[in-house]
């Protein structure tokens, strides 16, 4: 029972984190690219032309990298590089990696999590598995290299979605 409140007090306290600064009446796409945190995430969204997909109805649940994520995984040459038109592929297979189909609320997350004795695989748009696991109260992501990214504010409510704070950029096995 004590570990249920926990849960839920964490589930609350990251929801309210992220719900004022986003507006739940507008898309994935004109929150993220009105945020001051995402700046790196909406031009990596509209290099791969995403950005039309995560303004459509959804839902969509996304991993989203803050700007300071994106500075610690990806160096500014890396990311100059990717974002050049012959590597749209890279930069889609990248961006679809952050994305799973539905709306994937924390507690659906931890249902999962709860259902799998501590471990949940996802399915993003890209194809490949995420798998998610808790370490202490923070469901961290891992994908199919062993990076890891922790998801440090959940559930803001989007009209097409939800989007998750990650404090880490998670790569398909392709890039």
């Amino acid at each position: 029972m004590r570990a249920i409140f926990f849960i839920f007090l964490l589930i609350t306290t990251i929801s309210v984190a992220q719900e004022s600064s986003m507006d739940p009446n507008h898309s994935i796409l004109e929150n993220t690219e009105s945020s001051d945190n995402y700046k790196t995430l909406s031009a990596v969204m509209k290099a791969s032309d995403l950005d039309v997909i995560l303004n459509e109805n959804g839902p969509f649940t996304v991993f989203a990298p803050s700007d300071l994520a994106f500075e610690k995984k990806i160096t500014s040459s890396k990311m100059t590089e990717l974002l050049k038109s012959e590597n749209k592929k890279d930069l889609q297979d990248l961006m679809a990696y952050h994305i799973v189909a539905g709306n994937l609320t924390a507690s659906k997350i931890l249902q999962a999590l709860c259902s799998g004795k501590g471990k949940a695989s996802f399915t993003t748009v890209q194809g490949d598995e995420i798998m998610a696991t808790m370490n202490g109260l923070d469901i961290v992501l891992t994908d199919g290299s062993g990076n890891t990214a922790k998801i440090v504010s959940a559930d803001a409510n989007q009209s097409n979605g939800v989007i998750h704070e990650i404090d880490g950029v998670i790569l398909p096995k392709k890039i």
